[in-house]
């Protein structure tokens, strides 16, 4: 009996965490759903995220305990920087009147820029990661259940974005740009 409550604890805190870092796939879903995407690229973009979701963790895990406190801030900066850059890009791009010059690596339908957006929204979960390899969390759910949260939320992130867009019209890219940006922010403070 004791055992199934604590089976069903961490299974609780498990789906918490999945669903407390999918939201950062969510809100900058809504950023990039801004400024108007394709439903082949959500669903592209979605799934490259799922997977950074399994993977980061994955790799926190297996670094373990023995650099949780200095990774677990570099991980917090870089995700900061990126999200600046992704962001100031986009703002850049709309105050051009939607000019680009040449390929971007901000741009999420190139390959460069899929990545680092993955990468982005997915780099805390490399710090929790770390964190679990102190519990004696079951790592396959956990890495499962952080995938499918972040592949899931990014989804509903970017179509909640693209409506929005939408409805801002020239603005969605800037609006978008912004929150990316305010996010970035936030993880560097």
């Amino acid at each position: 009996m004791l055992e199934a409550t604590l089976h069903e604890g961490q299974l609780l805190t498990l789906l918490i965490m999945a669903l407390a870092l999918g939201m950062d796939a969510f809100s900058l879903g809504v950023g990039i759903g801004m400024r108007g995407i394709r439903l082949l690229d959500i669903l592209k973009l979605s799934a490259v995220i799922g997977l950074f979701h399994v993977l980061m963790p994955l790799v926190g895990i297996a670094a373990g305990q023995y650099m949780s406190l200095l990774l677990g801030h570099v991980a917090t900066l870089v995700a900061g920087l990126l999200l600046l850059l992704l962001g100031g890009h986009m703002l850049f791009v709309s105050l051009r009147g939607g000019e680009e010059l040449g390929p971007s690596f901000a741009d999420h339908r190139t390959t460069g820029g899929l990545l680092l957006f993955a990468l982005s929204v997915s780099v805390d979960s490399f710090s929790v990661g770390i964190s679990l390899s102190m519990f004696a969390a079951d790592a396959l759910l956990t890495i499962l259940l952080f995938g499918l949260a972040g592949g899931l939320m990014s989804v509903l992130g970017l179509l909640a974005g693209r409506r929005i867009g939408r409805s801002l019209g020239s603005y969605g890219e800037a609006a978008g740009g912004a929150i990316l940006m305010t996010f970035g922010i936030l993880f560097l403070l």
